[in-house]
């Protein structure tokens, strides 16, 4: 029997279902306050060098005086932001009269002024002048540890289960996100916002299929659309409390408390029926089974329980070599990879791009997370209104199509880039949603969270090149744009290839995604007529 037919029995969507819904899937509201440290910074604040020795020589001179005396001046007449007079041991009157002329690099640090933000890593680690090349490192090092989360969590750790793979990350990241909020130098805050993306990235492949494999056919979107639509929320509430706050630090000793929180709970969170299943751990599935529907409810027969299926352990033959040896998983694999790393590498090329599209990066931000939350709720809806496979078409063609729009205006009209941009986001997000839903039903419980995790890997190499693509526009502003918007087109047409799964049981083995799977829903009358069946086959 398959675990489809036990899950209509204790209950598709019940009280479990929904605990463990909110459970993984409103951490992902975090994952956008994690940018908080390196988005929301002034990458070449006003400054000048610090200069207070001079202070040590006369006590009473005002701010005008010492930096006449201290600082030198560039052509244009205002004082240098990298230099300073190199000090000496002379006294205040002869320091006036002969005047300074040997210059230095700042030796004590910059003092900042007018600046938007109280403190960010540019200010605290003083990432100016000969150091300003470190402040553009962090991006790409941050999308690094997504991408090494993503194998590690994704084709490693499949032999050690959903939960294991979810709660493991969420440890690193409450561990990792308090390093970084407490760093005392900047070699230590990339280390931590490398491991920091090496959490998020196992946290969010397997805080979804463990979420997925636990809801009924006709459910199965809400875990991935959710998992983004926090993520949106995330996004609105990253503008409101850098706008507030305005220091880094104090976000990410908030954002510790609550990954705390998440990686106490996750461990109260029970593993995957499917993938017990798999590994042929029947009592525990058994167990767990009999839990689910206590809570639901709902009653379940020991006859039932004795015809739950077992599938024959394909992972004994090693994951990564069933999906490259199984032509169909392979065509699926390519097909969905593809489109992941199209639809992400022009979402980060504008989510990265925030603070340069001529309105203020608050309001940016926000209409950004604002206008993504209701493409994820729409996606539920429309995913079972049209299927899997239009949805996805029409979201990677539309939302590529509308950032290839963007061209026909100048960079001066701002208002209709920042409308034209959140629009191709809204249906860039929409792909996102569907890909995550189609990526797991398209696979076998044997593979998925390998499988999912590879098409993660593919959206987070797109995620690590996104800001080398967007310094192309240096040659040229259309250039990101082109190419981001032809791939995802493209991947609107290979999808084409790809099969209807809506209602339709997640296939359990290789064999079942071969034979195209059965298309329809069972019944309850359909669970007893099996039942029956089977017991006047014993008999």
């Amino acid at each position: 029997m398959a675990f489809e037919e036990i899950l209509q029995t204790i209950g598709e969507f019940g009280i479990f279902q929904k605990s463990i819904l909110l459970a993984l899937t409103s951490p992902n509201s975090l994952l956008p306050i994690c940018f908080s440290s390196f988005l929301f910074i002034q990458p070449d604040p006003v400054r000048y060098c610090n200069t207070d020795w001079i202070r040590k020589v006369d006590a009473n001179l005002t701010l005008e005086e010492q930096l006449n005396l201290t600082v030198p001046r560039e052509h244009n007449a205002s004082f240098s932001r990298c230099r300073m007079f190199a000090p000496v041991d002379w006294d205040i009157e002869t320091i006036k009269r002969r005047g300074l002329n040997e210059t230095t690099v700042c030796q004590n640090g910059w003092v900042y002024s007018d600046t938007a933000y109280e403190a960010t890593i540019i200010t605290d680690f003083d990432l100016v002048c000969d150091r300003s090349y470190m402040a553009s490192a962090v991006q790409p090092i941050f999308m690094a540890g997504i991408l090494f989360g993503s194998i590690i969590f994704g084709p490693i750790f499949e032999p050690f289960g959903r939960l294991r793979a979810t709660q493991l990350p969420a440890v690193v990241l409450f561990i990792c996100v308090t390093v970084s909020a407490v760093s005392p130098n900047f070699y230590v805050y990339i280390v931590a916002q490398f491991l920091v993306g090496f959490g998020l990235a196992g946290f969010r492949i397997n805080s979804t299929v463990l979420a997925t494999e636990w809801l009924g056919m006709t459910k199965r979107s809400y875990a991935s659309c959710l998992s983004q639509m926090f993520a949106a929320l995330g996004q609105c509430a990253l503008a409101g409390l850098v706008y507030k706050i305005r220091k880094w630090r104090i976000i990410h000793y908030g954002l510790a408390v609550i990954y705390g929180f998440v990686a106490i709970y996750v461990w109260w969170i029970p593993e995957s029926v499917r993938w017990l299943l798999s590994r042929g751990r029947m009592e525990e599935a058994k167990r767990l089974v009999r839990k689910v529907a206590a809570i639901n409810k709902k009653e379940i027969s020991e006859d039932m329980l004795n015809c739950m299926g077992q599938e024959k352990d394909e992972t004994q033959t090693g994951v990564i070599k069933i999906i490259f040896t199984t032509t169909i998983l392979l065509k699926y694999l390519f097909i969905v990879c593809f489109a992941w790393f199209s639809v992400n590498l022009g979402y980060f090329c504008l989510i990265l791009n925030v603070g340069k599209f001529g309105l203020d990066i608050f309001l940016v931000q926000f209409i950004f997370g604002v206008s993504e939350i209701p493409v994820h709720l729409l996606c539920i809806l429309v995913l079972e209104l049209l299927g899997r496979k239009i949805s996805f078409i029409l979201t990677l063609l539309t939302g590529g199509l509308i950032c290839f729009l963007t061209l026909a205006f100048s960079p001066g009209d701002a208002i209709v880039i920042t409308a034209l941009v959140t629009t191709g986001k809204f249906f860039l997000n929409g792909a996102t949603s569907v890909c995550m839903v189609y990526s797991q039903e398209l696979f076998p419980t044997s593979v998925r969270q390998t499988a999912f995790g590879i098409g993660a890997i593919a959206m987070r190499v797109a995620g690590l090149l996104a800001p080398l693509l967007n310094m192309l526009a240096v040659y040229h502003v259309s250039i990101p744009i082109i190419i981001f918007s032809s791939l995802t087109v493209s991947s609107a047409a290979l999808a084409f290839l790809l099969p209807e799964t809506r209602r339709k049981e997640l296939p359990e083995s290789t064999s079942e995604v071969q034979d195209n799977r059965k298309c329809t829903k069972k019944t309850g009358s359909d669970l007893s007529l099996t039942l029956q069946k089977r017991k006047a086959t014993k008999l």
